[in-house]
């Protein structure tokens, strides 16, 4: 099989699985939108305006951030069971044709297991005579499919995907090991590198395994109480597992040297934008968020019912977030928020939210009104929010204050003008 079809297969597995299950015809008709009203971001569930920004710190603010885990991520544990500790795995002073310093990080999740742990691949930049900002990304395929540099380790969570069920151990990793390099094309870290940044991801699996496997096989039942199978109806899903790993990262980050752990952008691509915005509401240490086509659960408004719907999310997708959030199946009009408030949770730091002009399934009119309905909380707290812009860019234009918008021409995907955004926006607020 070659790299390319073990890449379909990969991607097929991920989008699809439960495809079967869920009939569904999305509306992408700007003319069947139901008719819908926002809830503002700054009134308190009782009715009360929120008129400082003492309110929104310490009433408003801390409000919605438990709405949005009771009813849609799930609450996420408040610490580690038992402290982290982290192992240096390999170390190369050379990489990238002598530009970068490429390192692996095992962060254990436990003091005494040697599982379950999260492998880390950091680019930094080798001329940096400071530490550098830095972008922090979960990958799909494994750190070694980000780059067909040598030497980087296969990614072993990927082991109990159900695509290789019937194959014997060897057999995994054998096909696991073709991924190597399949997405440079998506994180093009010479080029993160040759502008100043450090690089940091690690595969999304070592936190939370992406099926319906009844959250066994991740960081879950790390946190399991005595009996306890699964998470309670309003307990994290899969997102809010994956963030969570997000902010143990930032936790070795703030150990290392070599980055800047003060200026990390938090970026998410598809379902891992999703995660990054509420790693970032959740997190205030990161200090930009960047979403990437995230869509339905992320950027996009839910009541536009546009594309992908809530419906269609929660039974392909069971697991992403928690069991309260089914309630709302084809019921975005009950929901006590919409996503323009997990924007606002970001506030007042720099946020970006991205589009595609192809990838209708997200959503790149909901995208950007999402930001929008931001702007009021960002102004609020004395930033310049969108910078008074009100209507949906033309394509390939960057637009906003601290917050940002394009809808790029294209597909699902990340590309090289996305990366450019994302570091002059970042050069623009991390100076």
């Amino acid at each position: 099989m070659s790299k390319i079809q073990i890449f379909t297969c990969f991607t097929l597995l991920l989008g699809f699985q439960t495809m079967s299950f869920c009939a569904f015809t999305p509306n992408y008709d700007e003319s069947k939108v139901p008719e819908y009203t926002l809830t503002d971001p700054l009134q308190m569930n009782d009715g009360q305006k929120v008129d400082s920004v003492e309110k929104w710190n310490n009433k408003r603010r801390p409000e919605l951030l438990e709405l949005f885990a009771t009813e849609m991520f799930g609450k996420t544990p408040k610490s580690s069971p038992i402290p982290i500790r982290f192992e240096l795995q390999s170390e190369k002073t050379d990489a990238l044709n002598g530009k970068a310093i490429r390192r692996e990080i095992r962060v254990f999740l436990t003091q005494n297991q040697e599982t379950p742990y999260l492998d880390l691949l950091i680019y930094t930049p080798k001329n940096a005579t400071t530490p550098a900002p830095g972008f922090l990304v979960l990958n799909f395929q494994g750190n070694h499919g980000v780059t067909d540099e040598p030497g980087i380790k296969p990614c072993e969570s990927l082991i109990v995907d159900p695509k290789f069920i019937s194959m014997t151990d060897d057999g995994k990793r054998q096909e696991i090991e073709q991924l190597r390099g399949v997405q440079k094309d998506r994180w093009p870290v010479e080029f993160i590198i040759d502008r100043g940044y450090a690089f940091v991801t690690l595969c999304y699996y070592d936190i939370d395994p992406d099926f319906d496997d009844g959250f066994q096989n991740g960081v879950q039942p790390l946190f399991y109480t005595p009996g306890q199978k699964k998470p309670a109806p309003d307990e994290w899903g899969a997102i809010g597992a994956w963030a969570w790993g997000l902010s143990k990262t930032l936790d070795y980050l703030e150990t290392d040297p070599l980055v800047d752990a003060a200026k990390i952008a938090v970026m998410g691509h598809s379902r891992l934008g999703k995660t990054a915005l509420w790693a970032g509401a959740q997190d205030e240490r990161f200090a930009m968020v960047i979403s990437n086509n995230s869509g339905c659960g992320g950027a996009a408004l839910s009541r536009r019912a546009f594309g992908e719907t809530v419906a269609r999310i929660n039974t392909v997708f069971p697991h992403w977030f928690c069991e309260n959030f089914k309630k709302y199946n084809d019921r975005e009009a009950d929901l006590p928020f919409d996503q323009h408030e997990l924007i606002a949770l970001i506030a007042p730091r720099p946020v970006y939210v991205a589009s595609a002009e192809e990838d209708q399934w997200a959503d790149p009119k909901g995208e950007f009104l999402a930001a929008l309905n931001a702007d009021s909380v960002y102004r609020l707290l004395g930033t310049d929010g969108m910078a008074g812009v009100t209507e949906m860019p033309p394509l390939n234009q960057s637009v906003g204050g601290r917050i940002h918008y394009h809808c790029r021409t294209g597909k699902h995907d990340v590309t090289l003008y996305d990366w450019e955004q994302y570091l002059d926006f970042a050069d623009k607020y991390f100076e």
